[in-house]
């Protein structure tokens, strides 16, 4: 498929996702760019956000797909469905995110030559355990990257692995994530008060660490009466009934899907995301040190490119529940400006390593590469 060599002829950019929120969330400023420069298509299900991305000016596509299946003849559906879809918009470029469009619309894309460039937003956990399922992911990843322009990967260790299963022979490069928003997310005046808040922001499964969170909460409650712990999610997994029995009971304050998460910034005092879940980079983490607030988090790529730890928070290990309350107590011992401070050098990290305008300032050389442009 030629690009378009009339300058007075807007490209066009087709953007394949499968959730709403985190298209309009984490990229709206990418999409305000790309909007500068071409008519920007928006392939994804149905959700909250899609108005919104809309009224900025994106052309809706809409996308049904189950994001867990496994149904061969459903999964060459959404192939077919990707290639009547690009023959149709005749796009300049694709940009895909997450595992299925990486693969299906990436193996449409290859097919009818046109040019693309995948995410790597987190392995999964298909790939993420070893058998018969990884092996056959990877197969399918090697043969849905096979022909992309670029590879964008959020951690070393996806990077790596993907690499060493040759899943990805071209080009290929590191963002920070989907990096931070530095003048939305700013500093928040550190808590004083005496009540201290924990704060767990995350779909509410277990491979998010869940389990782990609500033990520490439970002792931690039992021995520190001053402490409260926090819960901002909507449940991906049956976990409604213990959350509301556990709120019932003053174990937890579970506030359900926020939105808008300034106020509960605002008021917490450290974030603990004791994730396990094969994640590209966690913007939870990016948000919370962006805000000033020290993290408590696990040593897992995705995870561990945010915190230095005992500078801006504390490491712990994946699925120890004794780990995560020591260092919840750890923290506990810290003087105010002792927390303060580390909330502070959280926020300089980001401001060092994650800003978002990095990322945005990637994509554009990729549209200024085809284009024959300079950056």
């Amino acid at each position: 498929m030629e690009l378009r060599k009339d300058p007075k002829i807007k490209m066009r950019i087709l953007i394949v996702a499968n959730s709403d929120l985190g298209l309009y969330k984490f990229r709206k400023e990418l999409l305000e760019q790309l909007l500068k420069r071409a008519d920007v298509f928006i392939c994804l299900p149905y959700g909250d956000f899609v108005p919104n991305m809309m009224e900025m000016g994106c052309k809706y596509e809409k996308l049904e797909f189950d994001r867990h299946g496994t149904n061969p003849v459903k999964e060459v559906k959404q192939i077919n469905f990707y290639k009547k879809l690009i023959n149709r918009i005749e796009p300049d470029m694709v940009f895909t995110y997450t595992i299925k469009p990486n693969i299906y619309a990436g193996m449409a894309c290859a097919s009818l030559g046109v040019r693309y460039v995948a995410n790597i937003t987190g392995l999964g956990t298909a790939v993420e355990n070893r058998g018969v399922l990884q092996k056959i992911t990877l197969a399918l990843y090697r043969h849905g990257l096979r022909r992309s322009q670029k590879v964008f990967f959020q951690n070393t260790e996806n990077r790596d692995f993907l690499l060493k299963h040759g899943v990805v022979k071209g080009e290929y490069d590191l963002l920070p994530g989907s990096g931070v928003n530095l003048s939305q997310y700013h500093v928040y005046d550190y808590p004083e008060d005496d009540t201290i808040n924990f704060v767990f922001v995350a779909r509410v499964m277990k491979e998010k660490g869940i389990e782990q969170y609500l033990d520490a909460a439970a002792y931690i409650r039992k021995k520190y009466p001053q402490t409260r712990f926090h819960i901002c999610g909507f449940c991906e997994q049956d976990y409604k009934e213990r959350l509301e029995t556990c709120h019932e009971l003053g174990v937890i304050q579970y506030h359900g899907l926020v939105n808008d998460m300034s106020k509960i910034y605002q008021m917490s005092a450290c974030t603990v995301h004791p994730t396990y879940y094969p994640e590209g980079l966690s913007n939870v983490l990016l948000e919370s040190a962006a805000c000033g607030r020290p993290i408590i988090t696990t040593n897992r790529s995705g995870c561990r490119e945010v915190i230095d730890d005992g500078v801006n928070g504390y490491i712990v290990n994946q699925k120890d529940s004794g780990d995560l309350i020591k260092k919840i107590e750890k923290f506990l011992s810290l003087t105010l400006e002792e927390r303060r401070k580390m909330g502070m050098e959280g926020r300089k990290k980001v401001e060092r390593e994650f800003d978002r305008q990095i990322v945005i300032k990637k994509y554009i050389e990729e549209i200024n590469s085809i284009k024959g442009e300079s950056s």
